[in-house]
This record gives C-alpha cells, sequence and structure tokens, in this order.
C-alpha cells in the first residue's frame, strides 16, 4: 500500500479506521520545509554548512478519529518535532534549532459550515482526500520563527558583554530636571 504518510486517502476513512501513523522521516523527504532551511543556509560561508542537515529526522505521531459523539466531524491530533540546522539571526552563525509542535485540527472541505471547537482548529481542504506528509510539513513550516536565533544571546558565537563606557547612552535632558530644580 505504501507509505501512510505519503498516500492522498479520504479524511473520512481515516478517521473512520482511526488511523495512527508513526513518523520518523528525515528533513530532506519535505521539499518545501527543505528549501526553506537550505535558502537560509546557503547564506553562510560554504564550510559552515553543516553537511548532513537535510538528514534531521521529523519524528512525531497523527491520529485520526473524530471531534463529536456523532462520528460526523473528522479531526486529526498529534504531536511533530525536528531538530534542524538554522542560521543565528543575531550572530549570523549556524545553530541548531529544536522545534515541537501539537496539532488537533479539523480538517475539512472548504465551506463546509462546521465551526472549530475551543480545543481544535479549522483546517480548510480542496478536496475530501489528504495527504498527511503535506500537513505535517505546512504545521512545521508554520511552527518555524521568524527571525531564528540562539535561546540566549550568551550562547551566540560572537557575543561579548557590552563594555559599560560604550553602553552610555547620550540623554541631552538628563539634567534638564536639575536644572529646573535649582531654577525655583
Amino acid at each position: 500500500m505504501g507509505n501512510p504518510l505519503r498516500v492522498h486517502r479520504p479524511v473520512a476513512e481515516l478517521a473512520a479506521k482511526g488511523q495512527v501513523i508513526e513518523i520518523a522521516e528525515k528533513i530532506g523527504s519535505f521539499k518545501r520545509l527543505a528549501g526553506i532551511v537550505e535558502a537560509d543556509l546557503v547564506t553562510l560561508d560554504p564550510d559552515k554548512i553543516p553537511s548532513n542537515w537535510r538528514d534531521s529526522r521529523v519524528t512525531g505521531r497523527l491520529v485520526f478519529g473524530f471531534a463529536d459523539a456523532q462520528m460526523q466531524v473528522a479531526s486529526l491530533e498529534g504531536e511533530l518535532a525536528v531538530t534542524l540546522d538554522a542560521v543565528c539571526q543575531r550572530c549570523l552563525e549556524p545553530f541548531r534549532l529544536t522545534l515541537a509542535t501539537e496539532l488537533r485540527l479539523l480538517p475539512m472541505r472548504v465551506g463546509q459550515g462546521v465551526s472549530a471547537g475551543a480545543d481544535f482548529e479549522l483546517w480548510e481542504l480542496d478536496e475530501d482526500t489528504i495527504c498527511p506528509a503535506e500537513i505535517v510539513e505546512e504545521v512545521l513550516i508554520m511552527a518555524m520563527p521568524l527571525s531564528a536565533m540562539h535561546e540566549t544571546a550568551e550562547a551566540c558565537g560572537g557575543y561579548e558583554p557590552a563594555d559599560e563606557q560604550v553602553q552610555q547612552t547620550t540623554r541631552p535632558f538628563a539634567t534638564l530636571k536639575a536644572q529646573l530644580e535649582q531654577d525655583k
């Protein structure tokens, strides 16, 4: 039958079977995600680009089911994680960025008229079939930060604490209050 992550199947069928998909795929198998990572890494000097960045593993689990007791509204729940190579926008050095996200989706056709519950996000589809890999890829792309950075400034490669004298800021009105008080 093939890899259930890569096969297009009707959402209702996946939900009715309670399909569970365990994920352990390389980033390189997700073309759009790999393209985004690659576009970031090519800004580095060639000798700083990690050679095996495409081999990082996307892991997780997807569970299809129903969000309602009448088994009319299909749901997709799961968790995804990946540690990928990125360029820190603070120090412009490569680092490992860990993304972890949970999903609680109601995958349904555009205009189906069902409102998402408080715990679920509506995921609109153009057709009745779904390819789980496409959802995994889209969710991971949406989980990526706009500006990837080390968790702290101290973790940056080129970080040096600022000298206190350099840190001084010109404040033209700093003495104004004292002058006004003297004039009283």
